[in-house]
Protein backbone atom coordinates (compact mmCIF):
# COMPACT_ATOMS: atom_id res chain seq x y z
CA UNK A 1 0.00 0.00 0.00
CA UNK A 2 1.23 3.52 -1.03
CA UNK A 3 1.87 5.53 2.25
CA UNK A 4 2.88 9.07 2.81
CA UNK A 5 5.75 9.96 4.80
CA UNK A 6 4.31 10.57 7.61
CA UNK A 7 2.56 7.13 7.60
CA UNK A 8 5.45 4.45 7.77
CA UNK A 9 3.75 0.64 7.74
CA UNK A 10 6.61 -1.69 9.97
CA UNK A 11 5.82 -5.14 10.53
CA UNK A 12 3.60 -5.27 13.01
CA UNK A 13 1.91 -1.41 12.77
CA UNK A 14 1.51 1.67 10.50
CA UNK A 15 2.60 4.38 12.80
CA UNK A 16 1.26 7.80 11.53
CA UNK A 17 4.93 9.92 12.70
CA UNK A 18 3.93 13.34 14.16
CA UNK A 19 7.37 14.14 16.13
CA UNK A 20 10.54 12.56 16.43
CA UNK A 21 11.56 10.98 19.55
CA UNK A 22 10.78 8.09 21.86
CA UNK A 23 8.79 8.18 24.91
CA UNK A 24 10.69 9.39 28.07
CA UNK A 25 9.92 8.45 31.74
CA UNK A 26 8.35 10.82 33.76
CA UNK A 27 12.00 11.65 36.11
CA UNK A 28 13.46 12.68 32.38
CA UNK A 29 10.42 14.80 31.39
CA UNK A 30 10.44 16.68 34.87
CA UNK A 31 14.21 16.98 34.57
CA UNK A 32 14.39 18.35 31.24
CA UNK A 33 11.15 20.67 32.20
CA UNK A 34 12.92 22.37 34.35
CA UNK A 35 15.30 24.93 32.18
CA UNK A 36 12.46 25.95 30.03
CA UNK A 37 10.11 26.49 33.29
CA UNK A 38 12.40 29.87 33.51
CA UNK A 39 10.77 31.54 30.90
CA UNK A 40 7.34 31.21 32.75
CA UNK A 41 8.31 34.24 35.32
CA UNK A 42 9.38 35.65 32.03
CA UNK A 43 6.47 35.31 30.72
CA UNK A 44 4.61 36.80 33.58
CA UNK A 45 6.82 39.43 34.49
CA UNK A 46 4.32 42.46 33.36
CA UNK A 47 1.71 41.58 36.36
CA UNK A 48 5.16 41.30 38.59
CA UNK A 49 6.20 44.19 38.05
CA UNK A 50 2.90 45.90 38.71
CA UNK A 51 2.75 44.46 42.15
CA UNK A 52 5.89 46.20 42.36
CA UNK A 53 5.08 49.72 41.63
CA UNK A 54 1.98 49.49 43.05
CA UNK A 55 4.15 48.52 46.43
CA UNK A 56 7.02 50.99 46.02
CA UNK A 57 4.15 53.72 45.36
CA UNK A 58 2.65 52.83 48.69
CA UNK A 59 5.90 53.36 50.35
CA UNK A 60 7.28 49.97 50.88
CA UNK A 61 11.02 49.31 51.33
CA UNK A 62 13.52 49.01 48.31
CA UNK A 63 14.31 45.80 49.89
CA UNK A 64 10.89 44.31 50.97
CA UNK A 65 9.92 45.11 47.42
CA UNK A 66 12.95 42.84 45.77
CA UNK A 67 11.91 40.12 48.43
CA UNK A 68 8.18 40.05 47.25
CA UNK A 69 9.04 40.19 43.64
CA UNK A 70 11.98 37.44 44.20
CA UNK A 71 9.13 35.22 46.29
CA UNK A 72 6.51 35.66 43.30
CA UNK A 73 8.80 34.70 40.60
CA UNK A 74 9.84 31.75 42.62
CA UNK A 75 5.96 30.94 43.43
CA UNK A 76 5.58 31.15 39.24
CA UNK A 77 8.75 28.68 38.22
CA UNK A 78 7.58 26.16 41.26
CA UNK A 79 3.86 26.27 40.01
CA UNK A 80 4.86 26.43 36.07
CA UNK A 81 7.41 24.01 36.08
CA UNK A 82 5.32 20.65 37.06
CA UNK A 83 2.43 22.14 34.59
CA UNK A 84 5.13 22.33 31.61
CA UNK A 85 6.26 19.26 32.60
CA UNK A 86 2.59 17.59 32.45
CA UNK A 87 1.93 19.00 28.91
CA UNK A 88 5.18 17.75 27.74
CA UNK A 89 4.37 14.45 28.91
CA UNK A 90 1.06 14.79 27.33
CA UNK A 91 2.78 14.90 23.79
CA UNK A 92 1.45 12.65 21.12
CA UNK A 93 4.66 11.23 18.89
CA UNK A 94 3.09 8.85 16.95
CA UNK A 95 0.00 6.72 16.63
CA UNK A 96 -0.09 3.08 15.76
CA UNK A 97 -2.89 1.04 13.91
CA UNK A 98 -2.23 -2.64 14.28
CA UNK A 99 -2.07 -5.26 12.50
CA UNK A 100 -0.06 -3.58 9.66
CA UNK A 101 -2.27 -4.08 6.48
CA UNK A 102 -5.47 -3.98 7.84
CA UNK A 103 -5.64 -2.53 11.57
CA UNK A 104 -8.50 -3.10 14.06
CA UNK A 105 -6.80 -1.52 17.19
CA UNK A 106 -4.89 1.98 17.46
CA UNK A 107 -2.51 3.48 20.22
CA UNK A 108 -1.63 6.56 20.78
CA UNK A 109 1.98 7.03 21.91
CA UNK A 110 3.00 9.81 24.09
CA UNK A 111 6.11 11.43 25.19
CA UNK A 112 5.35 9.92 28.95
CA UNK A 113 4.72 6.63 27.12
CA UNK A 114 1.59 4.92 25.04
CA UNK A 115 -2.05 4.49 26.10
CA UNK A 116 -3.90 1.48 26.32
CA UNK A 117 -4.84 0.35 22.78
CA UNK A 118 -8.30 1.10 21.72
CA UNK A 119 -10.61 -0.58 19.31
CA UNK A 120 -10.26 1.11 16.07
CA UNK A 121 -14.20 1.17 16.17
CA UNK A 122 -13.96 3.77 19.06
CA UNK A 123 -12.17 6.10 15.90
CA UNK A 124 -15.20 7.95 14.37
CA UNK A 125 -13.38 10.65 12.55
CA UNK A 126 -9.71 11.90 11.65
CA UNK A 127 -10.05 15.85 10.97
CA UNK A 128 -6.91 16.95 8.67
CA UNK A 129 -6.74 20.77 8.59
CA UNK A 130 -3.95 22.55 6.40
CA UNK A 131 -3.15 26.07 7.44
CA UNK A 132 -1.52 28.45 5.37
CA UNK A 133 -0.38 32.20 6.27
CA UNK A 134 0.60 33.77 3.14
CA UNK A 135 2.79 36.72 3.26
CA UNK A 136 1.05 40.51 2.38
CA UNK A 137 2.35 42.18 -0.45
CA UNK A 138 5.73 43.54 0.41
CA UNK A 139 6.37 40.76 2.94
CA UNK A 140 9.85 39.48 2.93
CA UNK A 141 8.91 36.77 5.44
CA UNK A 142 7.98 33.04 3.40
CA UNK A 143 4.40 31.66 3.89
CA UNK A 144 4.34 29.58 6.61
CA UNK A 145 2.44 26.28 6.26
CA UNK A 146 1.27 24.02 9.35
CA UNK A 147 -0.69 20.83 9.96
CA UNK A 148 -3.71 20.23 12.58
CA UNK A 149 -4.50 16.81 13.46
CA UNK A 150 -7.81 16.00 15.34
CA UNK A 151 -9.13 12.42 16.28
CA UNK A 152 -12.83 12.04 16.92
CA UNK A 153 -13.29 9.45 18.78
CA UNK A 154 -16.24 8.04 20.47
CA UNK A 155 -16.02 9.08 24.04
CA UNK A 156 -14.17 12.41 23.23
CA UNK A 157 -11.10 13.73 20.84
CA UNK A 158 -7.57 14.21 20.47
CA UNK A 159 -6.20 17.47 19.05
CA UNK A 160 -2.44 18.31 18.25
CA UNK A 161 -0.77 21.26 18.53
CA UNK A 162 0.01 22.47 14.76
CA UNK A 163 2.97 20.93 13.70
CA UNK A 164 5.16 22.75 10.82
CA UNK A 165 4.29 20.84 7.43
CA UNK A 166 5.58 22.54 3.95
CA UNK A 167 4.19 19.63 1.91
CA UNK A 168 0.84 18.62 0.24
CA UNK A 169 -1.19 16.87 2.39
CA UNK A 170 -3.31 15.32 0.21
CA UNK A 171 -1.61 12.18 -0.14
CA UNK A 172 -1.34 12.01 3.74
CA UNK A 173 -5.11 12.05 3.59
CA UNK A 174 -5.52 9.56 0.97
CA UNK A 175 -3.23 7.34 2.39
CA UNK A 176 -4.83 7.82 5.89
CA UNK A 177 -8.19 7.30 3.82
CA UNK A 178 -6.87 3.94 2.15
CA UNK A 179 -5.67 2.36 5.36
CA UNK A 180 -8.78 3.07 7.58
CA UNK A 181 -11.67 3.98 5.06
CA UNK A 182 -12.51 0.07 5.20
CA UNK A 183 -13.55 0.12 8.72
CA UNK A 184 -15.74 3.12 8.41
CA UNK A 185 -12.91 5.97 9.78
CA UNK A 186 -13.96 9.05 7.89
CA UNK A 187 -10.63 11.51 6.58
CA UNK A 188 -11.37 14.61 6.50
CA UNK A 189 -8.90 17.22 4.92
CA UNK A 190 -9.45 21.10 4.91
CA UNK A 191 -7.66 23.77 3.78
CA UNK A 192 -7.66 26.99 5.64
CA UNK A 193 -5.92 30.55 3.91
CA UNK A 194 -5.06 33.79 5.55
CA UNK A 195 -2.64 36.71 4.96
CA UNK A 196 -0.52 37.86 7.14
CA UNK A 197 -0.95 40.94 9.00
CA UNK A 198 1.08 44.17 7.76
CA UNK A 199 2.85 45.46 10.98
CA UNK A 200 1.73 48.47 12.11
CA UNK A 201 4.85 51.01 12.89
CA UNK A 202 4.38 52.76 16.28
CA UNK A 203 3.97 56.39 16.30
CA UNK A 204 7.02 58.79 17.28
CA UNK A 205 8.10 62.30 16.67
CA UNK A 206 9.98 63.50 14.58
CA UNK A 207 12.60 66.24 14.61
CA UNK A 208 10.05 68.51 14.11
CA UNK A 209 7.73 68.27 16.43
CA UNK A 210 5.12 66.36 14.08
CA UNK A 211 3.53 62.65 14.79
CA UNK A 212 3.63 60.10 12.23
CA UNK A 213 1.71 56.90 12.40
CA UNK A 214 1.26 54.02 9.96
CA UNK A 215 -2.00 51.85 9.04
CA UNK A 216 -2.84 48.32 9.09
CA UNK A 217 -3.73 46.35 6.42
CA UNK A 218 -4.58 42.72 5.22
Amino acid sequence: MATDPLLRQGPDSTDLILRGGSPAGPVRIALTSAGPALMIPLALIVPTLAVAFCMSQAGARASTVFVVVGVIAGLEYLLGWPMLASYRARRILRVEFAPAGVPASLRVVRTAGPDDPLPLDTLREVRLTHEVVEPYEGDPKPAVSTLVLELVLRDGRERLDPLPFGGDPQPLADALEALLGPAGVVVELRTERSTRSRPVPNSGWTSGGSASAGSAGG
